[in-house]
């Protein structure tokens, strides 16, 4: 699989959506230092430590119409070049320097970024309704700092 890039790392303080672009971040088991979660029955913890979605899916569903940009689907992390339908609970990521990650599952989309969507309908990027047009969550592995423009290698699966 072909390596890939962060294009924007995303965080909102004051939690929720849209999620800002910052120059660095650094990411621990708990999650992205600076990136509020409200809802912690549903986002954040160490198997949903960080967001993540392709830019190619966001600029694909932008030319389908949806007010759809970089963060504002509450991602954490918008990369680009990776084979997205490849990308599944198991799959590891290395970032950066040190930043080592695992998919865990697909994020499932709620309400709060409907305004990113046409009419609403963020079920658009629901992975039951269409599957490989999900984010996807993860959990960190090995902490470090992620920034754009740093490359994201697919490791081999845990054995």
């Amino acid at each position: 699989m072909a390596d890939g890039e962060v294009v924007q790392v995303n965080v909102n303080p004051a939690g929720g959506v849209p999620k800002h672009p910052v120059a660095e971040a650094r990411c621990t088991v708990e999650g992205v230092v600076g990136d509020l979660q409200r809802d912690l029955e549903h986002h954040g913890g160490p198997r949903r430590a960080l967001c993540l979605f392709a830019v190619e899916r966001i600029d694909a569903l932008a030319a389908e119409g949806h007010p759809l940009a970089s963060g504002t689907a509450g991602e954490n992390l918008t990369l680009r070049g990776l084979e997205w339908d490849a990308l599944g609970a198991g799959v590891r990521l290395a970032i950066g320097d040190a930043l080592v990650i695992e998919i865990t599952s697909p994020a499932p989309p709620c309400s709060t970024i409907a305004g990113s969507f046409e009419g609403g309908a963020f079920t658009r990027i629901s992975e039951k309704l269409h599957p490989g047009w999900s984010r996807l969550y993860a959990r960190v592995l090995v902490e470090g700092v992620v920034r754009p423009g740093d490359r994201v290698r697919v490791l081999a699966p845990a054995s």
